[in-house]
Parts: structure tokens; C-alpha cells; sequence
């Protein structure tokens, strides 16, 4: 009965999260932006995946959570520490995705002080240069009762919940799409991104490891050459979360 009344609250506060904004932000992008975010350093991301977006002259933002760190998952091998300092150096975004990989909604206010942060000490280890300004919710579960928390300490928070983010948008829940084969299909993408061109969007996708046959949670080269592909063509940017603030910010 205790667990169960224990996620009922953690869905209330997933859909208070969703539903209910901290402050109204409008989005001032001189155009239309797409950003490729990846979680939990599949070392396939930080590999073929930063290659794919380096290719075409992009970067994207990969939300790490420390104590994952060259801990092999059970659908993919785990990035290393040199896999982070490497997408650092490189350009790409190192994001927080809180040390344990602990849902915020799990976690009270000094919980999630402390999980921020031990993450950011860890990842300054690697390179005191390595700026962690942007969040991602693990698991996507967001939480109405950390979200003032999360605005005191990141430039934006990013959920799974499908959309394209354009106008007057919540920074601290902002909306992404599923860069996953099973779950996106090359029709899809070309409706988001037009949706983003139509409405002078923020379109961001989030994906997990880059595999001819990717877990689950991933896609394959192909989609996201795709995705990348589709992108470039119509002109659309591809620029890390806290590039994409700054010019949404301008």
C-alpha cells in the first residue's frame, strides 16, 4: 500500500511539474533550432554518436550521471571518464542528470542539493573547465517540488514529454522527442521538424546509445544520420541546450 500511494504522488508530481510553470519564458531564436541530447553515457553515444554530430559540424549536449561512469549497463556498455573529458574537449555539452541517476521526485530538497552537488564535483574532477549548466529529469519522472530548486541551479531542465518547444515555454520542463527506432520513424522527424521551421521552434530529441541494433532506448546510425540529415537540409541549426538558451535568451 506504502509503494503504491508513494508513486501515486510521484505521478501527481510528474503532472504538476508538466502542467504548472515557475515563470512564463518566451523564446526570442532568430530562427528555428534542433538540439541532440543523449543520457547516461552509452559509450556508443560518446563514440559514434558525437562523430555522427561532428560530421556535420554540430555538438550535442550528453546529461551524465557520475556514479554511471564506466558502470556497464544491461543494454549497452558505459562511456569512461576519458569518454567525458573527450566529448568536453571536443565541444559537446556535459549535462547533469543528478549523481545517482535518482528521479528528483524521489528525493527532497538537501537530497537534491547533495545529488547536484556530488555530480558536479565529480565531473570538475575530470576538468575544472567543464561548465554543468543544463538538467535532465532521470527516467523523465519531473517534480513539481524541485523545479524552483532546479531553476536556482541550472539554465534549463529537460523531460521526456513529446513536443516542440516554441513561444512561451517552461525552462524547467522543457519538452524533447524520442530520437529512439522504435518509438520514431523518419516521417516523424520530418513533422517535427517542420512543425519547428512553422513555428520558429526549439526541437529537441533525446536518444541513449547509437547501435546497428540499438537497446530500447536507442537509435541507430541511420536514424540519426537521418534526423541530422533532415536538419541541415531545412537549414535548422543543431546547437547544444545551453547554446540554444543563450540564442533563445538573445
Amino acid at each position: 500500500m506504502n509503494a503504491l500511494w508513494s508513486e501515486a504522488r510521484v505521478k501527481v508530481s510528474h503532472r504538476l511539474a508538466m502542467h504548472v510553470q515557475l515563470e512564463h519564458f518566451r523564446l526570442h531564436n532568430a530562427a528555428p533550432m534542433v538540439t541532440f541530447t543523449f543520457d547516461d553515457l552509452p559509450q556508443s553515444a560518446a563514440t559514434l554518436g558525437a562523430d555522427i554530430l561532428e560530421s556535420y559540424g554540430a555538438r550535442g549536449t550528453f546529461y551524465v550521471s557520475g556514479a554511471l561512469v564506466g558502470l556497464d549497463a544491461p543494454d549497452w556498455a558505459t562511456g569512461t571518464a576519458d569518454d567525458v573529458i573527450s566529448l568536453h574537449r571536443r565541444g559537446h555539452e556535459i549535462g547533469c542528470h543528478t549523481f545517482s541517476h535518482r528521479r528528483a521526485c524521489d528525493l527532497d530538497q538537501e537530497s537534491l542539493a547533495g545529488e547536484i552537488a556530488r555530480n558536479r564535483t565529480y565531473l570538475h574532477s575530470l576538468d575544472p573547465t567543464m561548465p554543468v549548466e543544463t538538467f535532465a529529469y532521470p527516467f523523465g519522472y519531473g517534480s513539481y517540488a524541485r523545479k524552483h530548486q532546479l531553476k536556482s541551479e541550472f539554465l534549463t531542465c529537460r523531460s521526456i514529454v513529446p513536443g516542440v518547444n516554441s513561444g512561451e515555454v517552461d525552462l524547467q520542463f522543457l519538452r524533447a522527442m524520442p530520437l529512439i527506432d522504435r518509438q520514431m520513424s523518419r516521417d516523424r522527424i520530418d513533422r517535427a521538424l517542420h512543425e519547428a521551421l512553422s513555428t520558429n521552434g526549439w526541437l529537441i530529441f533525446y536518444s541513449h546509445d547509437v547501435a546497428e541494433q540499438p537497446s530500447l532506448y536507442g537509435c541507430s546510425p541511420d536514424l540519426m544520420t537521418y534526423a541530422m540529415e533532415a536538419a541541415t537540409r531545412r537549414g535548422i541549426p543543431a546547437l547544444t541546450m545551453a547554446e540554444a538558451f543563450r540564442c533563445a535568451r538573445a
